[in-house]
């Protein structure tokens, strides 16, 4: 038997014993008449208001709730450490307060069940703000011990699985949650001062839309047909620019079947918006007034520190052309290549590209190894080729290209925006031309959308649209490296 197997069975062995004294001592409070999952217990103070108002509450009773967190037993008295959702506060546990019954409830105790405690607040002679216990009441046992080395970063693997206790051990863990609800909370107010209003579009869509990517299917049983999870709410908020909404505005879950990595989860949170009457260049204003408003709510500036680096989002941020990135970060020159003519020059710089690799594959195998790695303050990429941007309106200047850009922060792109397209013929078309590249094996080329082609028939104004990764946001202000520490319940592959 190797070390590591025996390892793994001696830390079995340990756990069923514990998990066994936890049991006995549940029966043990049976059997003394005591619900160990009591019921609603009416909390007066939190841990962090007896703190905050210590020099008011001195003396006074009090009742809180939480977890025990730590137990230290010195014969007639014992401390406890107790936390809540604010943080933690000491417990002062006195057999001459509690009398001999209630305190050899003690032995039944144990770190990681929830109590409910009245007592009274006091500062203990080493200056300890404290809760003197006149009476504690189980509230919910802990069958399960909590894990010993859990701290750091020792198990992240686990720490992902089981955020549940991820959240007990880790209390910074709980900061960043609440910062991505301030972060959210924010972009609402954000939007809705400036006249945008929100509103709610289908999960569930006919078509999958809106987005190049390949989706995940359902089948509705009463319907007899498939759909798709939404990929991206952006042709149905369209519709309503359509129908006289003339800024709106949805911040929800989207669904992609594609890779997973640091930055990319498939069930991800996205905000996009439409302005009536705008363009691309709106969006931009947009985009870098947020992220700057952002910051100053949460730090009071417009500089913050990503994994060591500081990043300033001060407005304006510059604007640079794709083409014109590539040819500064590789020192090739793109512009008027046909599509052999590219893959030479990809192979030429070491980039490994597949056989038939169309023109705008070979720019994108450009950006990614040459571009992107550079692009740590913010800045946007304009000028997308057409063939990779089939919603957004062409360049006047330059028909091959169009009126759209990519924000991009510490090397991540945190959205996409542009010029809507709002010509239903140079629409149809575009669809037309994306349904051959599905035909030719492209699962993430755009589908068909005949309702949105009429749509358009009917007219909708001119407009500019913003796509903005809320996950990506939320990693870049919590200094986050990975899209996992900003989501509760991050998918998993399951363990063997």
């Amino acid at each position: 038997m190797s070390e590591q197997h025996m390892d793994h069975t001696d830390e079995r062995e340990e756990l069923h014993e514990l998990l066994k004294v936890r049991r006995d001592k549940l029966q043990d409070l049976y059997d003394l008449g005591i619900d160990p999952f009591g019921e609603k217990f009416e909390r007066i103070h939190t841990a962090k208001e007896i703190f905050d108002r210590f020099d008011v509450l001195e003396e006074q009773e009090t009742k809180i709730s939480g977890r025990i967190m730590s137990m230290r037993t010195h014969g007639k008295a014992s401390f406890a450490d107790l936390m809540d959702h604010t943080g933690r506060i000491q417990l002062y546990f006195r057999v001459n307060t509690l009398g001999e019954e209630q305190y050899a409830l003690l032995e039944k105790l144990d770190i990681g069940d929830i109590v409910g405690i009245t007592g009274k607040i006091f500062r203990t002679r080493r200056g300890e703000i404290s809760v003197e216990v006149q009476e504690m009441k189980f509230l919910s046992k802990s069958l399960r011990p909590l894990p010993a080395k859990w701290h750091g970063l020792k198990d992240v693997d686990l720490r992902y699985r089981q955020r549940y206790v991820d959240l007990i051990v880790n209390p910074g863990v709980r900061e960043v949650f609440e910062t991505r609800s301030k972060i959210i909370q924010i972009m609402r107010s954000f939007l809705t001062e400036r006249g945008y209003v929100e509103v709610e579009t289908p999960t569930l869509h006919v078509i999958a839309g809106g987005a190049s990517a390949r989706p995940f299917t359902t089948h509705h049983n009463t319907l007899d047909m498939d759909l798709y999870l939404r990929i991206a709410p952006e042709l149905y908020l369209k519709r309503l620019l359509v129908g006289g909404f003339d800024r709106v505005f949805e911040i929800g879950k989207m669904f992609r079947n594609e890779g997973m990595s640091t930055k990319h989860n498939p069930e991800f949170t996205m905000c996009e918006l439409y302005m009536a009457y705008g363009d691309a260049s709106d969006m931009m204003s947009i985009t870098e007034e947020l992220y700057a408003h952002v910051a100053q709510e949460l730090f009071g500036s417009m500089k913050i520190t990503f994994q060591g680096q500081e990043i300033d989002l001060t407005p304006p941020w510059p604007r640079k052309p794709m083409l014109d990135a590539i040819k500064e970060y590789s020192g090739v020159d793109l512009r008027g290549l046909d599509d052999e003519q590219a893959r030479l020059a990809a192979k030429e710089k070491g980039l490994d590209v597949e056989p038939n690799a169309t023109f705008s594959q070979v720019l994108d195998e450009f950006f990614d190894a040459f571009v992107e790695p550079k692009l740590v303050q913010p800045i946007f990429i304009t000028d997308h080729p057409v063939e990779v941007s089939p919603l957004a309106k062409r360049k006047k200047d330059d028909p091959s290209l169009t009126d759209r850009f990519e924000p991009f922060i510490v090397t991540w792109e945190v959205g996409n925006g542009f010029t809507e397209l709002n010509d239903p013929i140079d629409q149809d078309q575009r669809f037309r031309q994306q349904m051959e590249q599905r035909e030719q094996g492209d699962d993430e080329a755009h589908m068909m959308d005949e309702d949105y082609i009429r749509a358009l028939e009917y007219g909708m104004p001119p407009a500019g649209g913003l796509g903005l990764g809320i996950d990506r946001m939320v990693m870049l202000f919590t200094d986050s490296p990975s899209i996992r520490d900003v989501l509760l319940f991050p998918h998993m592959r399951p363990r063997s």
